[in-house]
């Protein structure tokens, strides 16, 4: 769980950050959850938008997300969402 102080700081420092993975109307696809990872893998801190075609609930999109990479929500500014996973090369100093 991120404490506010370290939630305020990745969320300032992703404000430039555009997003990297785009989920559209298929939703949740293996593909998908592979470029997320890759992304976090990379990043670390990442931002994910959720296009206007997908009919699913963006937070149960979001939840599944988060489950299945071990990673930890940041922040959301309507469909799109930073999310954050730690890494060995430690990019951010929490």
């Amino acid at each position: 769980m991120l404490t506010g102080k370290q939630r305020a700081m990745l969320k300032a420092e992703s404000h430039d950050y555009k997003p990297v993975v785009n989920i559209g109307k298929f939703s949740l696809t293996d593909d998908v959850i592979n470029a997320v990872e890759e992304a976090l893998e990379a990043r670390e801190l990442i931002k994910i938008k959720i296009l206007n075609n997908n009919m699913d609930d963006p937070n149960e999109i979001l939840q599944e997300l988060l489950e299945k990479l071990g990673a930890k929500f940041v922040n959301h500014v309507g469909n799109i969402f930073t999310i954050y996973r730690k890494n060995e090369d430690n990019k951010f100093e929490l």
